[in-house]
């Protein structure tokens, strides 16, 4: 068979989605496609009748835009992505969306789109693949590509991520770097003069760079790539954008849909006939091929995984079996004035007894946002069991490589900064949120307590910018007892991340605080005593300062998290915010801008940035 036929069938399937929706990304699908041919014709291990299994070989498409090259190749290969799929290319409801998306199609690693993600979601699947080893020994040896270009390669999260790769030695991570010298608005050389050959050198990569239309060659360099030992590699694929189409390829005008008006004359120079969405009877036969030597290979690792199995019952349980809902009933209660994030950690402690699974990062800030396990080890290239992840000052890696890890759903990740460096993160939180991964953040140091450090050092604003992330979880527990329920009900929620917002001062730990309650958004702290006139709502800090103010007839409402409260029934949320009542204060050391859908009346909050002074002073100018 001519793999050069197969990779300009996938270049016509690619112009003629993209013809059809009029609208899409020509450039890599059409440049890259030798590429395509040597990963899913030749060199990468997978198995589409079980998309998910454990020792494939992952593939991510950091550069998310050309998702046709994903779609076309997926197609191809036999994944559940029909022709009338390909035809529907980002169509409402089609399979087959802007963009790749987890759990949407079948064969999508990671949800990519925003450049440099997909870098860092493959470092994180590295990570996952790493410490899976540690358990399985080698029954896995999968490798993770990653397809990514110019732009990928300059946003900050991608080197920050690609040099942890290097520090951690993840040799089962493979880059390709589909350099073409163009960008969007013009050449390459308009914005970057850096040999970026020898700046991965410099960080700790094995450097191959080949002629990206050469499908021998790429062959070649990717089986280098995978018998490489002791250091990720990086394959620099040099190759033409929108190769084939006549006035634009070479040009940033191939880089979207301009190419299309050229699509007769560019189906010529493949060697196309002029019927659209057309794959060969030889290239399916080709791929069948391909799925029978792969399915041996996959029936033969699947004998050794079940003596494995037979062998190693209580790991294959940990690892594969149904995971129990947390319960922290048994820790105790603690009993005396502490931070939250103190008592964050050392509620961390117990959940990683309970689960083996569970890991832990933080940027730069263990000894501060007090995340460490105390006997998890450190992840290293020398300690694949380690289960804390130093990170370095790296926040924006640190989100992108925790998505990775929970895309491969078997390693529990959270991480920690301060929360004002959650801004570094966002990028990578919101596409957690969007993908539906239970990451969980611990954000501490959470507002203008923050004290002497001042204003740059001081978020007020960032809870309420969390708050409007959709399907992210935002607590901010009142207590110690509040910390303990926010982290059992963010460790058993599956289908989204959960943000920990945790004091660095000391806060007493209240009267009436519930860590089961934690679970409901929202509840009755303290009840009024005598007849219902006013309502007070606090989150965090601010819950003692609300009791500490309310009177006989003032209830007073714990509300560690708005969206939690927001999901429930509505008798019970009558139940808590009596609706009768009309008096309601909000007290909350934010911005505030949310506490308005409750119907309060008056509102303690901060409309400007913080000071810088003690913690005393700043809260007393603040909360007179």
């Amino acid at each position: 068979m001519n793999l050069y036929k197969i990779a300009n069938e996938a270049r016509g399937l690619a112009m003629d989605a993209i013809a059809a929706a009029k609208s899409g990304h020509l450039g890599l699908p059409v440049g890259c496609a030798e590429v395509g041919v040597a990963l899913f014709g030749c060199a990468m291990r997978y198995y589409p009748e079980n998309a998910r299994w454990v020792n494939r070989d992952r593939f991510v498409l950091s550069a998310g835009h050309g998702s046709m090259f994903l779609y076309a190749w997926l197609h191809m290969a036999g994944y559940k992505v029909s022709l009338d799929d390909i035809r529907a290319f980002r169509q409402m409801g089609s399979k087959t969306p802007g963009h790749p998306e987890f759990g949407h199609t079948e064969g999508v690693e990671c949800t990519t789109g925003p450049l440099g993600q997909g870098i860092g979601n493959a470092v994180g699947l590295a990570v996952s693949q790493k410490k899976l080893r540690a358990y399985m020994g080698d029954l896995i040896d999968s490798h993770v590509f990653c397809l990514c270009g110019d732009g990928c390669m300059q946003e900050g999260v991608a080197m920050e991520s690609l040099a942890l790769a290097a520090h951690w030695k993840l040799d089962n991570l493979i880059l390709l770097y589909d350099s073409n010298d163009v960008t969007l608005d013009a050449s390459l050389s308009r914005t970057q003069s850096e040999q970026t050959a020898d700046r991965m050198r410099a960080i700790g990569f094995g450097v191959q760079t080949v002629d990206g239309h050469n499908i021998e060659a790429v062959v070649e360099a990717l089986e280098r790539a995978k018998l490489a030992e002791g250091f990720p590699q990086i394959v620099i694929v040099k190759t033409v954008i929108g190769k084939g189409i006549p006035e634009v390829e070479g040009t940033a005008k191939a880089h979207g849909e301009s190419g299309i008006k050229f699509a007769k004359e560019a189906r010529q120079r493949w060697g196309l006939p002029s019927e659209p969405f057309y794959v060969s009877e030889e290239t399916r036969a080709f791929f069948e091929k391909r799925l029978a030597e792969l399915s041996n290979s996959y029936r033969t690792w699947q004998t050794r995984f079940d003596a494995w199995k037979t062998a190693n019952a209580a790991t294959h349980e940990l690892l594969f079996g149904q995971k129990a809902a947390l319960s922290l009933d048994d820790f105790p209660k603690f009993e005396k004035t502490v931070a939250t994030r103190t008592a964050c950690g050392e509620v961390l402690q117990s959940i990683a007894e309970k689960d083996p699974l569970f890991l832990t990062a933080s940027a730069d800030l263990f000894g501060s946002t007090k995340n460490y396990l105390k006997d998890g080890g450190d992840f290293s290239a020398n300690n694949i069991a380690g289960r804390n992840l130093w990170v370095g000052i790296r926040e924006h890696a640190m989100g992108a490589i925790l998505n990775g890890i929970a895309y491969d759903d078997f390693f529990r990740p959270s991480g920690a900064t301060f929360l004002v460096f959650s801004d570094y993160m966002r990028p990578a939180v919101r596409l957690a949120a969007m993908a539906k991964l239970p990451v969980i953040y611990l954000w501490t140091h959470d507002s203008v307590a923050v004290g002497e450090d001042g204003p740059t050092h001081q978020p007020v604003e960032t809870v309420d910018s969390l708050r409007c992330i959709p399907n992210l979880v935002v607590l901010r527990p009142a207590d110690a007892e509040e910390t303990i329920g926010a982290l059992e009900t963010a460790y058993n929620r599956k289908d989204g991340p959960t943000a920990i917002i945790l004091s660095r001062q000391d806060l007493p730990v209240l009267q009436g605080t519930s860590r089961k309650n934690v679970a409901s958004g929202a509840y009755v702290v303290q009840a009024e005593s005598e007849a219902l006139q006013a309502i007070a709502l606090a989150s965090g800090s601010e819950v003692a300062l609300a009791i500490s103010r309310a009177n006989k007839h003032t209830r007073v409402v714990s509300f560690p998290s708005m969206e939690l409260f927001d999901a429930q029934p509505e008798d019970y949320r009558n139940a808590t915010l009596d609706p009768r009542c009309k008096d309601r204060t909000a007290y909350e050391a934010t911005t505030g801008h949310f506490w308005a859908k409750y119907q309060t009346t008056q509102l303690h909050a901060i409309h400007t940035f913080g000071l810088s002074a003690p913690t005393v002073e700043v809260l007393k100018h603040f909360f007179k």
